[in-house]
């Protein structure tokens, strides 16, 4: 009995629909011997520079340490995580990677993947059956064409989104039902649904909504009286929607206040970015490519049998006028919103997109599949004069494209060409007459499999992966590494490191690091990294230039150092699975751990390492720093010895060159500042800057934001330096330590004509002065007793009269203060950290991370579901009573 109606008249084409585009895909990574198939895997760009880690880390929270999901941190120095994981990890098909430990979480990506590929399909293929929209072969034709559109195939490596696709056609299912039954509640739950596993498409989703209401009110109008009750309900339902989900949207939106909502674009154009003309080209196959990803036109491409029935959409007598209207309308809003600024930025909530632009258009991709099977009836045939329109429209698109395929080089002449023949397949099988209908809608299927077959494989075709043995080789040692130290003590501390395979390598390994890379990274985080010589962007910080000042401050406690490789460990692709992006000679300051340390990296103990908390001057609640004026060496010696009450100027010094080699460049006097240029254009030019160390004391060059690696190339004694490519702020890099009597040559080759000596200094660090200012901040820590991600208590001892319990926790609202069981306020010091002023005398000091809006959020959420239950509650009992 079960198994027929597992497989009756209405749940099979809802199988098929499951399981054929998970079948293509999954042939398809076979294919690319994606692992566990072979030695690829489907890490590639941001899924294998952000998503892979972030994935391990929610492994981590939910086996080990739930109270992370408040708060890390392995977000470098310390981070909120709800935003985090409204944007990344509340998915449900993240729980399949508790399955998937290690290196083996790739082939976690590759099922999870594909299960999203196959619940798109079936998604879409019960909006078509339930609103009766389609039924039998057709299902699966429909729902195929929707499953791999060109949004999926061109964002597949942004597997965050994907669930979209299956929540949208649920979505717009109680759209329907909203209209037809008078019923909310399924509107509102699966808006809901869509708003908590990822707001960001969530809000698309709601603009989408809006836009398919107005079809809606238009496709389902009876008189004025329902149109106001629709628009009730509508109401109605998104705000129950929000309701039911303001447990994280609350605490989620206070997140991007400090984060993503800081870089909204404050001017807009009232201009088209771009001819409208070139759209036409996305509807070629194999038109996603590498270069479409920082920037190009929408991917919507889908297959031709979906194109054409939208077309017939508005060649058919039925509908009526308005409806058509209405749909035209929308339609046209959609268009002009891939190519309208205003309207880009609308959908972007306000943002350009920093690489893949348009990422609305699964909209547009469902709203042609969508009116396509609306018009396509289960005979699939056409009228002739319906046939002559639909030529003249593929004539028209593929001509303007072929007249301008210099102007879209991602459009190649072969595949405009299988493209013209894939439509005219498509629509001659539309035109034939048709004796037995099944055995065309089977042919519909098998050519709509192989159109969209064909696109992905085109596409795809054209990105590269990360081998499995380069992801896995270098997660495998940071692992093996960090557990060694972690077994060693399990105290509060941060591990830095000389090598970098992501920004979110402290996510992947499970510890306190200070790098990381997120669309919802608070703004102080960047802003003080880059003001202390450190790489960083918008969303994103890499510790790779630290200094003693700054691993002492921020408590690096552990340095992790790659070895210097043998000849056979060259020949074993050693130097490429472990990138070295940091050059630190003064880590030969800090204890060298042979216990801790490995065949492929050296660990270190920090003994200047500050701890997270200690007790400080409290002139640094008072101390302005700027990150325009000086630079990020003067600002460690500011910051350092103002929490040190010690004299600010000593630490750190300018030093003079020896000498400096120009070839090939025209001499100049002075250096920092100057704009060097070449002799001979045509020739290198190179300048060689020489000092002897008189001490062992460390020396650091300052680099300016102009000295990046698009500009020239770096050298130490003729060692290329490893740095961190890129970075907007003037960094700190370290030359010499422990180098009195060498001589030290550091030497530029230029890249172009010109080259602006941005901020070029050489300073050095007076050890003797540094070791006597760490003692002094040393001498009162904050003993760490008991920690987790969210709460942290210590004890204290205050010597002195005008201190403060000085912290390298970002400030936060979110955190809260109690001091030996009182509630005290906080302060945001350096414009940057959490302080706590304290008297003198002995303390327990105890910090809680409390998300700000989560309560309140909670509260919302909490009486709208009790309210929401006994509303079916009471009506059900009065059916029983009637």
């Amino acid at each position: 009995m079960k198994i027929r109606r597992i497989f009756d008249k209405q749940t099979w084409p809802l199988w098929i629909s499951f399981w054929l585009p998970l079948l293509i895909m999954t042939g398809y990574f076979i294919y690319r011997h994606m692992a566990p198939f072979g030695s690829s895997s489907l890490l590639t760009v941001d899924l294998g520079q952000q998503y892979v880690d972030l994935f391990a880390y929610f492994r981590h929270t939910l086996l080990h340490d739930p109270s992370a999901f408040f708060y890390s941190f392995s977000k470098t120095i310390g981070g909120e995580m709800v935003g985090v994981w409204a944007y990344y990890l509340m998915s449900p098909f993240n729980l399949i990677y508790l399955l998937f430990p290690g290196t083996s979480i790739t082939t976690g990506i590759f099922i999870v993947t594909v299960l999203k590929y196959g619940c798109a399909g079936w998604a879409f293929g019960w909006l078509l059956t339930k609103t009766k929209t389609q039924s039998g072969w057709l299902v699966p034709v429909f729902s195929t064409a929707y499953a791999m559109m060109g949004w999926m195939i061109a964002n597949q490596l942004n597997m965050i989104w994907l669930d979209t696709t299956a929540i949208l056609p649920l979505v717009i299912l109680g759209l329907e039902r909203l209209f037809t039954t008078g019923k909310v509640r399924w509107f509102a739950g699966w808006l809901a649904v869509m708003l908590i596993d990822n707001y960001y498409m969530g809000y698309m989703v709601v603009i989408f909504a809006c836009l398919y209401w107005v079809y809606g009110a238009t496709k389902y109008w009876e008189n004025f009286k329902t149109f106001w009750i629709h628009v009730g309900k509508f109401a109605w339902g998104g705000f129950l929607a929000f309701c039911l989900s303001a447990w994280l949207l609350l605490p989620t939106i206070w997140a991007l206040s400090q984060s993503k909502a800081q870089y909204n674009v404050t001017k807009i154009h009232w201009k088209l970015e771009y001819a409208p003309w070139k759209m036409l080209a996305k509807f070629v196959t194999g038109t996603f490519n590498f270069n479409q990803m920082p920037s190009g036109q929408p991917n919507f491409y889908i297959a031709w049998i979906a194109i054409l029935g939208f077309i017939l959409f508005f060649l058919r007598r039925r509908p009526k006028w308005p409806v058509k209207v209405s749909a035209l309308i929308v339609t046209g809003v959609l268009l002009l919103s891939f190519c309208y600024e205003p309207l880009d930025l609308l959908w972007h909530a306000g943002q350009f997109p920093v690489w893949y632009p348009y990422r609305f258009s699964f909209v547009f991709c469902f709203w042609i599949v969508w009116i396509g099977a609306q018009a396509l009836t289960e005979k699939l045939t056409i009228k002739w004069w319906q046939g002559v329109v639909m030529l003249v429209i593929l004539t028209g698109i593929f001509g303007t494209v072929y007249l301008n395929l210099k102007h879209v080089s991602y459009v190649t002449t072969a595949n405009l060409a299988i493209t013209i023949g894939l439509a005219g397949v498509s629509l001659v099988l539309l035109l034939v007459p048709k004796r037995n209908a099944l055995i065309y809608q089977i042919i519909a299927l098998l050519l709509v499999a192989v159109d969209m077959t064909t696109y992905a494989v085109s596409s795809l075709n054209n990105i590269s992966y990360v081998s499995q043995s380069e992801f896995g080789n270098y997660t495998s040692i940071l692992d093996k590494t960090v557990k060694k130290i972690q077994s060693s003590n399990s105290g509060f501390y941060r591990i830095g490191k000389t090598f970098t395979r992501t920004k979110d390598d402290p996510m992947q390994a499970s510890y306190n690091g200070a790098d990381h890379f997120s669309s919802t990274f608070e703004s102080i985080i960047p802003n003080f990294f880059g003001s202390i010589g450190q790489p960083d962007g918008d969303g994103v910080v890499t510790y790779t230039n630290g200094t003693l000042i700054t691993d002492s401050l921020l408590d690096m406690q552990y340095f992790m150092d790659k070895k210097v490789p043998t000849a056979q460990q060259n020949n074993a692709n050693y130097n490429s699975y472990i990138p070295v992006t940091s050059t630190r000679t003064d880590l030969v300051n800090y204890k060298k751990s042979s216990k801790l340390s490995n065949s492929k990296v050296t660990t270190y103990k920090n003994p200047y390492a500050l701890g997270l908390g200690f007790a400080a001057s409290d002139k640094i609640t008072k101390l302005k720093v700027s990150k325009t004026t000086g630079d990020p060496i003067a600002r460690q010696e500011l910051i350092y010895q103002t929490l040190a009450n010690r004299s600010t100027s000593g630490l750190i010094s300018a030093q003079n060159f020896d000498e400096v080699i120009f070839q090939n460049v025209k001499k100049v006097t002075t250096l920092t500042g100057s704009v060097v240029n070449k002799q001979n254009l045509a020739k290198t030019g190179s300048i060689y800057f020489k000092f002897t160390p008189k001490t062992n004391d460390s020396y650091y060059i300052t680099l300016g934001a102009n000295l990046s690696s698009a500009n020239a190339s770096y050298y130490i004694n003729g060692k290329e330096l490893k740095q961190y490519p890129t970075y907007r702020h003037t960094i700190a890099v370290n030359v010499a330590s422990h180098a009195k009597g060498k001589t030290i040559t550091f030497g530029i080759q230029m890249k172009k004509t010109s080259l602006w000596l941005q901020n070029f200094t050489l300073y050095k660090l007076n050890n003797t002065q540094f070791k006597k200012s760490a003692t002094k901040l040393q001498q009162s820590p904050w003993n760490i007793t008991k920690h987790s991600s969210r709460k942290i208590t210590g004890t204290i001892n205050i010597k002195q009269k005008h201190q403060v319990l000085m912290t390298t926790i970002p400030y936060s609202k979110g955190w809260h203060a109690t001091v030996d069981g009182k509630a005290v306020s906080t302060k945001k010091v350096i414009n940057t950290f959490v302080a706590v002023p304290l008297s003198k005398g002995k303390h327990t000091v105890t910090l809680t991370y409390r998300p700000p809006f989560m309560v309140t959020g909670s509260i919302i959420t909490g009486v709208a579901a009790l309210g929401t239950v006994g509303w079916f509650v009471v009506k059900r009992r009065r059916r029983q009573d009637a």
